[in-house]
Parts: structure tokens; sequence; C-alpha cells
């Protein structure tokens, strides 16, 4: 029996309170506050279940085998555990005392329904026009960074924006828990690992980060830049390696900026806030904000361009698309992703003129040149 069948038929075993939400596609996210106390996201609504383990040392049972799937350990030195199940859903828990009313465990569930881009007209996510626009953004090797809040659909997007990539490139993915799925052919995965028991064999994002640009890639895709290796990031995609991807935590267009900034200052090289400000405006080209909605939809609500620096230094983007509510109707607020009438930056550049020529007239994002 191969390791993976193993596991996921020790997993179901111990995880046996909580097997039906793991098996209902409905269910998208279980929430183990404790041992006695679980809670579900079900079309985008928290509901408390009356699910529950046998006792604290079952749970915990739980929590061991989980975290081994991944060659990981409970231990009070590393009380943060990342890991994911055998079908590739997300796994975090936090151990007690960090968790004060015992060690909690949380599931994002791996989508087994794979999202194209068609799908997300038809769910709404985004338009058409939308699409056309970001997919000629990445054919013509744009750096785009998704941003967005937790559970907002950042990572979905990103494998969707990922599947326009051309199919005779190199892709090189690194992550801290798997969870892209790209239908290219080469793709290499790189995942990151904790230290052991002794403090040894730990491997980061900035050290897969750093061997992946000796990989060849055509294109490095970052699951979630969350730390110092933003610098060397945004150096690689101003040295180079065009059409990269990640994903970060934002509200808004500015604000995935201003937190890219805070994230390579984290970095031990120093440099001038004005030299940094102009790196990351050099890096980024286009960021895509994804919204999740109060009724469990997800959405894109503004796509903008990273403009060149204000004469103060400050960050300036172009908003090419922005979420517009409709009047109300019968059902409530509605809206949709709209153009903003502004012309693309990109218009007069060799890369997107090419790609429109393949691909035909994409809407007139792309007439002309724009004034900023």
């Amino acid at each position: 029996m191969a390791r993976a069948d193993i596991f996921s038929y020790t997993v179901e075993h111990f995880l046996g309170p909580i097997l039906p939400f793991l098996k209902d596609e409905a269910v998208s996210e279980i929430m183990i506050n404790r041992f006695d106390e679980i809670y579900i996201e079900r079309g985008g609504e928290l509901v408390r279940t009356d699910a529950r383990f046998e006792d604290l040392d079952s749970f915990l049972a739980a929590v061991n085998n989980v975290v081994q799937y991944t060659g990981k350990r409970v231990t009070p030195e590393q009380p943060l555990i990342d890991s994911r199940l055998p079908d590739g859903s997300r796994v975090h828990v936090v151990l007690e005392p960090l968790s004060r009313r015992g060690t909690c465990m949380n599931i994002r569930k791996f989508s087994k329904r794979m999202f194209d881009a068609e799908e997300l007209i038809r769910l709404g996510s985004w338009t058409d026009q939308a699409r056309r626009y970001l997919q000629t953004c990445v054919l013509a090797e744009r750096n785009i960074l998704v941003a967005g809040g937790t559970s907002s659909g950042k990572t979905s997007l990103l494998s969707v924006l990922s599947s326009f990539i051309p199919a005779g490139q190199r892709i090189v993915t690194i992550e801290d828990s798997s969870e892209l799925s790209l239908s290219q052919q080469h793709v290499v995965t790189l995942e990151s690992r904790l230290a052991d028991r002794y403090g040894r064999g730990e491997v980061g994002i900035r050290e897969l980060f750093r061997s992946s640009l000796r990989l060849r890639p055509d294109r490095i895709i970052i699951g979630e830049v969350r730390g110092g290796e933003a610098l060397e990031m945004i150096q690689a995609m101003t040295s180079g390696h065009a059409g990269s991807m990640s994903t970060l935590h934002a509200n808004t267009a500015m604000d995935a900026l201003s937190r890219l900034e805070t994230l390579a200052m984290m970095n031990k090289v120093e440099l001038p806030l004005h030299a940094l400000r102009a790196q990351v405006v050099s890096a980024i080209d286009v960021v895509v904000q994804v919204t999740r909605f109060n009724d469990g939809r997800r959405g894109l609500t503004e796509v903008a361009e990273v403009m060149p620096l204000e004469a103060d230094g400050r960050y300036r983007v172009r908003d090419i698309f922005t979420y517009a509510l409709a009047e109300n109707t019968k059902a409530g607020p509605a809206g949709e992703l709209a153009w903003t009438g502004q012309v693309s930056q990109f218009s007069r550049e060799p890369r997107v003129l090419r790609q429109r020529s393949i691909m035909g007239p994409a809407a007139p994002i792309f007439e002309k040149e724009g004034a900023a």
C-alpha cells in the first residue's frame, strides 16, 4: 500500500468525528477550537456543530497523525504548525498554551472542483473583459500580485491565472504547504520545511526562492509572500524573471504595495526607502484585489496597474477595473467588476501588441495610450 493511501486510511480513523464534514463538498472549512467545540463554514456561514472528539487525548492523537503526513512533529518548541491532509486540504495547528483554551486545529478543505476562467465568469467573480485583460498581461509576462483577505480566494485565482501561461514554459512554484493546482506539465513544486526537534534542517521560503533562481525558471509562482523573501522576489522580478506571480494579504492595491514594502524591510539587507519603493514599482506591474463578500461569494473588486512613484515618493496606481455597485434589486444590493475607462499603460509595449495580434481585440483597454 502506498504511503499516501496508508495516511489517508489512518487520517480517516483519527478524524472520525469530523469525517462527515471532510466528505461534504458544501463545507469549505472546519474549525476545531478545542476537542469539544467544532465549527464549520458552509455556504459562507459559520455553524457550530454537535460533533466532538471523545476527549483531549483522542484529539491530540488526531493532530499528531495529521502533522506526521508532512514529516512534522507536535512539540512545545514548535507550537505553530502548518501541514496538509492527503487530499491537499490545508491544516494549521496552534498548541496550548498559545491557544489558551486548548490546542486548536483549522482545516481549509482542498476543493476537488477546479475553477477555470470561464466558470469564474459564470459565477460573477470577474467579467470576460477582465479575463481577457489579465490573460493578455500573463501572456505578455507582466508581474502580477494577487491581494486579499483570509479565505478570499487568492490561491484559486492564482491557479486560474497560471493556466494562461504557455505550455512550453518551465514553472517553479514555492509554497509553505502545497495548494496550487497547475494544468501545465513542466512544473517544479518546492515546499518549505520546519526545523526538526533539535532545530536542524529548516528550509524557508527565502531559501527555496534562492534555489529556484538556479533551476532555470521561465516563471516563478510564490503561493504567498509573508516575510523577508519579498526583497529577493522584488529583485528577481526586476532582473529578468518576468511573468512571475504571488499573493499576499492586503485590502486594496495601494495597501498591497505598502505591505510588500514592509515585508521587504524584514530582510537583513538595508535599502534607502526611496530605492526600495522604486524597486517595488519596477517589479510589480498589476495588482489584483479579491474579496470575500458577506454572503460567502468571492470575486475581484479591483484590478490596478502600478504607476511610477509620485514626485514625493508615494505609490501610485491606475485602476483598470473596480467593483461597481448597482441599484438595489429585490435580492438586495448587487454589483459587478466594471472597466473604469482607463487605458492600459502597457498598450504600446511590444509584448502586449504581439499578444493582441494573436488574441484579437480585447476591448478598448489596449486600444491607445491613455493619460495617467
